[in-house]
């Protein structure tokens, strides 16, 4: 153990090597090293697979087994063999069911397009030009790949211990109506269908986005009991007569939020379950340091990221009197808030 504080620069140069780190992670991906690595090979092996140069391929492998992607056996230095971990293979070897690579480079790279605007946003005023236009091509194309990708190496699994909480999903018997809105691929509303045989429901999101959820729908066979409905949220109708409202992440993107929320409260019935995941902005800067670079984009765009209990405010203006709220760390990118608002009966 080490008698030596950590001096009080270090933080700094640590953010100034955390570029390389994350472009040592995506040549890996680019490259196709980690789906090579799912076996042990020698820098030099690996070279020769992937036509690389041998020596700096060597020193990319050391690098990413420090950072812990990679581990690497015994053998002395000249021969030594590197593979993927445990964690590497499930998420970014493309053959997993897990795999999220493209996920994390779409988040990479959108986020590098903001930091090279901050100097002249700060200084002129101004939107953050977006990394792509919201639109529904766009998203669409989102929810084939990186939305498509988080929702199933960790959304479907989060939701599932979220709605484990929630009554009446809890019981397995009761009959429900879902709507998953701001659905994306629908990857969630499978999976709370797959764990409760009860459950009906419907997509919501951009026409062009559902057409993609329809898909994934019909190829998990449960069509009979999922469908979608393609529109705006801001603008159209999202049906009625749910038992549960699902909401994840959609809520910044919406240029009227208690608008919104009205809506969706007319949409439950009389006793029906609203639960919304979203980020919000804590009172403490370590926690908000783990929310705010992802959304400082966003905000710069002129979208709303409420600071923490901004929001079930929101939703008791809205209708609800009954509101319960947990942070959760395992959804993508930043801790969350669970907000579960119950419709009075």
């Amino acid at each position: 153990m080490s008698c030596n504080p950590q001096h009080a620069l270090q933080p700094y140069w640590d953010l100034a090597v955390a570029p390389v780190q994350a472009d040592g992670l995506a040549a890996a991906l680019e490259l196709g090293i980690l789906d090579v690595l799912t076996v042990p090979h020698t820098p030099a092996q690996l070279a020769e697979a992937l036509s690389l140069h041998a020596p700096h391929t060597a020193l990319l492998l050391e690098l990413l087994w420090s950072m812990q992607v990679l581990e690497r056996d015994a053998a002395d230095a000249d021969a030594q063999r590197y593979r993927c971990t445990a964690a590497t293979v499930q998420y970014f070897c493309r053959d997993s069911v897990a795999f999220c690579g493209d996920a994390w480079l779409y988040r990479l790279h959108a986020l590098r397009h903001f930091a090279t605007q901050l100097n002249s946003l700060v200084r002129d005023g101004g939107k953050a030009a977006p990394y792509s236009t919201a639109n529904g091509v766009n998203w669409a194309a989102a929810a084939q790949q990186q939305i498509g990708q988080e929702q199933r190496a960790v959304t479907m699994r989060a939701a599932l211990s979220v709605m484990e909480r929630v009554a009446p999903f809890a019981a397995r018997a009761t009959p429900l109506n879902l709507l998953d809105l701001g659905g994306g691929p629908g990857w969630v509303a499978i999976a709370l269908a797959q764990a409760h045989a009860g459950l009906h429901g419907c997509v919501f999101d951009w026409p062009e986005t559902v057409a993609v959820a329809a898909a994934n729908i019909a190829h998990a066979q449960l069509s009979e009991r999922l469908e979608t409905l393609g529109g705006d949220l801001d603008s159209d109708d999202i049906g009625g007569d749910y038992d549960l409202v699902w909401c994840s992440s959609v809520l910044h993107f919406v240029p009227d939020m208690a608008g919104a929320l009205r809506k969706i409260h007319a949409a439950l019935k009389p006793g029906g379950v609203f639960v919304c995941v979203q980020a919000e902005i804590a009172a403490t800067a370590g926690e908000a340091a783990r929310v705010l670079p992802y959304y400082l984009p966003m905000r710069m765009l002129g979208r709303a990221v409420t600071r923490q209990g901004e929001l079930a405010l929101l939703l008791r203006a809205a209708g609800w009197r009954q509101v319960e709220q947990y942070g959760a760390s395992d959804f993508p990118m930043a801790p969350v808030q669970v907000l579960v608002a119950r419709r009075d009966a």
